[in-house]
Formats: structure tokens, sequence, C-alpha cells
């Protein structure tokens, strides 16, 4: 809901011709802030992902918190990164909030390692 909420905010700053958006000057920012927004919805979707596959998996002894928290860093740290290169820029370069992508990315990474591993193991039948 907050990254649907972002995309209609840029939208709306799209809409209204906002030049602090939509200036050539600035797209760098539009860039960041797309990003941000994309990221952080189809993000949003995988957590629903994650949710529903959950009964499905095997038994993954404590793995799924691993996995939620990994997941739920990344949420914050991929789209946040992105956010803030584009809050501060620098002659077209993304402000040091960007760093923070490539650390959300390694936990998104992470996430999907361990849920990989658990659906590929013995599946526990209640036997």
């Amino acid at each position: 809901m907050v990254f649907g909420a972002l995309g209609l905010a840029l939208e709306t700053l799209h809409g209204f011709k906002v030049g602090a958006y939509v200036n050539g000057a600035n797209e760098t920012r539009r860039l960041m802030w797309t990003l941000a927004h994309a990221h952080g919805a189809l993000l949003g979707l995988v957590h629903i992902a994650f949710a529903v596959s959950l009964p499905a998996l095997p038994s993954m002894g404590g793995a799924e918190r691993r996995a939620s928290r990994a997941l739920i860093g990344a949420s914050l740290l991929l789209p946040g990164g992105f956010f803030l290169g584009g809050v501060r820029f620098y002659a077209g370069d993304p402000g040091l909030g960007v760093a923070l992508v490539p650390i959300g990315a390694m936990l998104l990474l992470i996430a999907a390692w361990t849920v990989a591993r658990a659906a590929s193991g013995p599946r526990d039948t209640g036997r």
C-alpha cells in the first residue's frame, strides 16, 4: 500500500508538471523515485507470494523467520536506497542513499535462497 501511494504521488507530481520532478535537470530524481516505487510495489507482491507459499513448503525449521526478516530488510533497503538516492543527487549521479540498494539486493537473494533450499528439501507428509 505504501508503494502504491508513492506511485500515486509520483503520478500527481507528473500530472501537475511539478518542476522538482519533471524538469530535465531532475531526470536522476525521476528515475530513482520511479525505481523506488517499482521495486517497492514488486517486493510487496513477493511478500504476498511468500506468505501464500508457506503452507505448501515443507517445514523450514525456523528458516521461514530468517527468510521473512531478509525479505523485510530487502523491502526497506532496496526501494529506500533508490528513494534516498533521488532526494539529493549530484550532477546526474544519485545521492549516497543509493548505497543501500546492493545491501537490499543481497538480502533479497538470501531470502530467495533460503526459501529455495526449503522447497527442495524433504516434505513432511504428517505420517
